[in-house]
């Protein structure tokens, strides 16, 4: 689960990524076994996926419940590291014609990046894609072909809140900004709890009062991506969009942030958030796959509430599809229909149990082959509410292709005061068009 300067990027991104805080070196991958795609009377591929914990546990449990009913096949686990470097890995081994005959990556804005149409092998014609929900559906469709099969389960961008501190002062879950900041003042006047985590010592984290906001953006003004990539919109000039900066500024002005802000890390954040010591944490809902190990057994006490925009009527969660499983355009033969038949398998029940054997859920699904087991975590609970009840909007790398990739040092500036909302809306909008003219977008010359 992966950018986090995509937005996922930008947060996740990579969820598992971030969540594992784990970054290591990763293994050449590419074809193994005999010329005619056989290893000793039977079929080897490789399966290569980032290298955080989460994704490496999901990888070898799957391989591991694959091979009790496929034993012709051998599947090799490989590592790749995660954030910019192995972007920049998947695109080289992709155009080197190295890459494995299975891989795990992004949907969204990034897989758009890898130039599916010529680098991957389309997989409209497998029967487990009748079953794929919209978002994902979106999120992995080039020149009307789906190129990838869910992995996981979608997550959301909100705020993770601490349910006992809100149950200790008597709080409601807000609908609405104004709703939001009372609750804040609240938790300020009753002393000892940081209304407030931030943790810009981990810079991409800053930027999930921009991301998370974005389901609002798009209530207010439903056709912002369009424009945006068009560039006919602007973040200064849309009052929706340049919401999300205001938020960062009223923040900081309201002395809502723990004192140690500007260094503290991700794993204080989420720390602070499950033992209760701050109220509420900016943040995507995948990262509740690292929680386990860092919340003392309080795993269950952090919740998550779509971000607080102004209209309570369309306040939704900004929603992440699940990651993707592709293949190359380049396998052939036996090693094709071998990575076939495990890509079908991860969208089987037995193939998604054995995922969550590494990964633990942070929402649903996003195929109708897998349901979740009763007991996840609080956060995959309150995430899979907000899809069930149908309160959930794409978040926008997965709507657009632009993101600068300089959103998260101008969202550290408002929230250390060196610049308000407006300015920080102005310098992101000239980032932004810097990003769209290396892509050579329309509109931006």
């Amino acid at each position: 689960m992966t950018y986090i300067k995509s937005a996922r990027r930008g947060i996740a991104l990579v969820a598992m990524a971030a969540a594992a805080t784990l970054v290591a070196s990763g293994c050449s991958a590419g074809s193994l076994g005999s010329s005619d795609g056989g290893e000793a009377g039977g079929t080897t591929i490789t399966y290569l996926v980032d290298n955080s914990d989460p994704a490496v546990k999901a990888g070898n449990a799957m391989i591991e419940a694959f091979k009790a009913t496929n034993p012709e096949i051998t599947i090799k686990l490989d590592t790749r590291p995660g954030g910019t470097d192995g972007d920049n890995l998947v695109k080289t081994k992709l155009a080197t014609s190295d890459m494995a005959e299975v891989f795990g990556y992004n949907n969204g804005s990034l897989f758009q990046a890898l130039k599916p149409a010529q680098n991957l092998t389309p997989l409209d014609d497998q029967p487990w894609v009748s079953g794929l929900q919209k978002l994902f559906v979106d999120s992995t469709t080039a020149d009307g072909k789906i190129y990838g099969a869910p992995a996981g389960t979608a997550f959301g961008g909100g705020i993770l809140y601490n349910k006992p501190v809100y149950e200790k002062l008597g709080l409601k879950v807000p609908t609405t900004w104004a709703e939001f900041m009372a609750n804040n003042d609240a938790i300020k006047k009753a002393g000892g709890i940081t209304p407030v985590e931030a943790t810009y010592g981990d810079t991409w984290t800053s930027q999930l009062p921009v991301l998370a906001d974005y389901a609002n953006v798009e209530a207010a003004v439903p056709d912002f991506a369009a424009k945006y990539t068009a560039n006919q919109a602007k973040y200064a000039t849309t009052p929706a969009a340049l919401a999300g900066f205001q938020h960062i500024q009223d923040l900081h002005e309201g002395g809502y942030f723990n004192k140690d802000f500007a260094s503290a890390k991700f794993n204080d954040g989420l720390t602070d958030i499950a033992s209760g010591k701050a109220a509420h944490y900016p943040q995507i809902g995948g990262v509740a796959a690292g929680l386990d190990p860092l919340s003392n057994g309080k795993t269950n006490d952090v919740g998550l509430f779509a971000w607080p925009g102004q209209d309570a009527s369309k306040n939704v969660l900004t929603a992440w599809s699940a990651n993707a499983l592709y293949i190359p355009k380049t396998v052939e033969g036996a090693k094709l229909e071998a990575a076939k038949k495990f890509i079908a398998f991860a969208e089987t029940q037995a193939g998604c149990d054995a995922f969550l054997k590494g990964a633990p859920a942070t929402g649903p699904f996003m195929n109708s082959g897998c349901q979740l087991p009763v007991d996840v975590n609080t956060v995959a609970k309150d995430t899979s509410a907000y899809f069930d009840s149908g309160k959930v909007s794409p978040a926008l790398e997965f709507q657009s292709p632009i993101k600068g990739p300089n959103l998260e040092q101008i969202c550290i500036q408002v929230g250390t005061g060196q610049v308000d909302a407006t300015k920080a809306a102005a310098l992101y909008d000239a980032d932004v068009k810097k990003q769209a003219q290396q892509l050579n977008l329309p509109g931006w010359e």
